[in-house]
């Protein structure tokens, strides 16, 4: 999967989030989780764009390991409202197994990068 496959692969998940969240019900607990996922969830393929462009390896390193902790963050909030059973059951789990994939995509992607810069390359 190239840059630009996976850009589109975490827009479109971030959209996804985005019509999750809108569809959580009305209270103060999906309120507050929902907020949590929804700037998670879509900070991943922003995080993820900034790397790309990033001005050194060092740079995208540091950004790639950004985009790494808000895809464990999504998990994070997604586990809660799958353990508080709030959204759409199917849908959840499709944002759940997608966003443990970005995260191994993106630690795979780090692991990469430092061992690149360590060998000299």
């Amino acid at each position: 999967m190239d840059r630009n496959e996976l850009e589109g692969r975490t827009k479109a998940f971030a959209l996804r989030v985005v019509r999750f969240v809108g569809a959580l019900p009305k209270n103060r607990v999906a309120d507050v989780l929902g907020h949590q996922l929804l700037r998670a969830g879509t900070s991943i393929g922003a995080n993820y764009r900034e790397a790309n462009r990033a001005e050194s390896r060092n740079d995208f390193i540091h950004k790639i390991g950004v985009v790494e902790k808000e895809a464990s963050e999504t998990q994070y909030w997604l586990e809660l409202l799958q353990e508080a059973d709030l959204g759409d059951q199917e849908e959840r789990r499709w944002l759940l197994r997608e966003s443990g994939e970005l995260l191994a995509i993106f630690t795979a992607s780090g692991k990469t990068a430092k061992e690149r810069r360590d060998r000299g390359r």
